[in-house]
């Protein structure tokens, strides 16, 4: 073999099937061949949404992915079956239906359920590509944190300050045309520099369900990092990506108490996938917060699982959908997405990882008022630097950063911290 320290993840695959070789009539592996889309559908950026796609695949098998260097990813898992494979692939299909990877003649190459038989040959393909060294427009990729480490990255949590990794983002609703209104700020771990600080070759997030594991230790480091924030103009709503059982632990109670004396009130955002792991705990944390005053919100939704489950009947405070770039294709010329989203409630709907104006010009045209990311960060900085007495000294990048710092040395380098705290609206 060659070159294998440009291709960690293939080599992290091979030993996989190495490790499961003796029982390995238990598992199949789909390939999707990403590699063959169109160059402009091949965009680093766009595999990751891609790969967004098939998550519920790998939930249901209970499996991991592996994304590959040349953008290609493999899902191994012991419930993969053809109907759930074409359900997944239909869903990508709606998006990137002009690529010529979905004409009758190549729409099969698109993917491939490797059976237990034909693991040589997924082995010797991976080998070969590394062999050919396909590497031109690569994307790097680190080992997902398997079950052997997390304990030792809890431990590793415990021992550490991660107030400097704690960062902050805002989400605004639409008054106008040209105004924006505060709804709430968002504070959340960077978890790549977190697993910098573990091992830099570790992602953390790989495997979702070892992450969600560890959020539940990451959670109260979060909120007990809050007492050494550095902000003073604190928002009146505070959102933290929360594990549903921290909701019922001391710790939560006690930062709900300490944000209650500055009047500040919690919004617990939780994923998905924990709440249909124990939707009677969901209800309940929910039952818990609203008694308090406090808030839920289900995250990273997409527009597919809003139509494939009742999500109404959560009756949450807010539901934040992740925007990307294949919404853009959809067909709704029947006005369906719209209607569901109205029959949810436009009031509830958040539409986070706005990239650009596509994407609110997307939320606006279905009924969304609320925004956040990269295109509503750029707008808030736009805002400070044109008020700061040195707002044309410090670059738009330098603003960004220190403003979403809590603490620490990056947000020291302002001098004029209290525009970095500046609210719209």
């Amino acid at each position: 073999m060659v070159g294998y320290s440009k291709f960690e993840t293939e080599k992290y695959l091979l030993e996989t099937l190495d490790r499961i070789e003796r029982s390995k009539s238990e598992y199949r592996v789909l390939y999707v061949n990403v590699s063959k889309l169109k160059p402009k559908n091949r965009h680093p950026r766009f595999v990751k949404i891609i790969a967004h796609l098939f998550d519920d695949l790998v939930a249901i098998a209970g499996g991991t992915m592996f994304v590959l260097a040349n953008g290609d990813f493999a899902i191994l898992g012991k419930t993969i079956t053809e109907k759930v494979v074409a359900e997944a692939v239909d869903k990508l299909r709606r998006g990137l239906i002009t690529d010529p990877i979905w004409t009758a003649h190549s729409y099969s190459e698109f993917t491939h359920l490797f059976e237990p038989d034909e693991f040589d040959l997924l082995r010797k393909r991976i080998e070969e590509q590394m062999l050919e060294n396909t590497t031109s427009d690569a994307f790097s990729y680190r080992y997902p944190v398997d079950a052997g480490q997390i304990d030792a990255v809890r431990s590793h949590l415990d021992e550490i300050n991660i107030v400097d990794l704690i960062k902050h983002q805002s989400v605004l609703r639409l008054e106008s045309s040209s105004s924006f209104k505060l709804v709430f700020e968002e504070f959340f771990v960077a978890v790549k520099d977190l697993s910098k600080r573990f091992d830099p070759n570790i992602d953390l997030t790989g495997n979702k369900w070892l992450f969600l594991y560890l959020t539940q230790t990451l959670d109260k480091k979060t909120m007990y990092s809050f007492m050494f924030s550095d902000i003073r103009n604190k928002p009146e709503k505070v959102s933290l990506n929360l594990n549903l059982s921290t909701i019922f632990l001391p710790e939560f109670e006690d930062f709900s108490k300490y944000l209650a004396e500055g009047g500040q009130k919690i919004v617990a955002e939780v994923q998905v996938m924990d709440i249909l792991n124990n939707l009677a705990a969901y209800f309940d944390a929910k039952e818990l917060l609203h008694q308090h005053g406090h808030e839920i919100l289900i995250d990273a939704a997409n527009i597919e699982m809003l139509q494939a489950l009742n999500i109404k009947r959560l009756e949450a405070d807010y539901i934040k959908i992740f925007w990307h770039a294949l919404m853009e294709e959809y067909d709704d010329k029947d006005g369906e997405i719209r209607r569901m989203l109205d029959d949810i409630g436009s009031e509830k709907l958040i539409l986070a990882k706005c990239l650009d104006d596509k994407a609110i010009r997307w939320g606006i045209h279905n009924g969304i008022r609320s925004f956040q990311g990269p295109y509503i960060d750029a707008l808030e900085v736009a805002l400070i630097r044109a008020q700061c007495p040195e707002g044309k000294i410090c670059s738009a990048a330098e603003c960004l950063k220190r403003r979403r710092q809590i603490a620490g040395s990056i947000r020291n380098e302002c001098r004029h911290k209290d525009f970095l705290e500046r609210k719209p609206g």
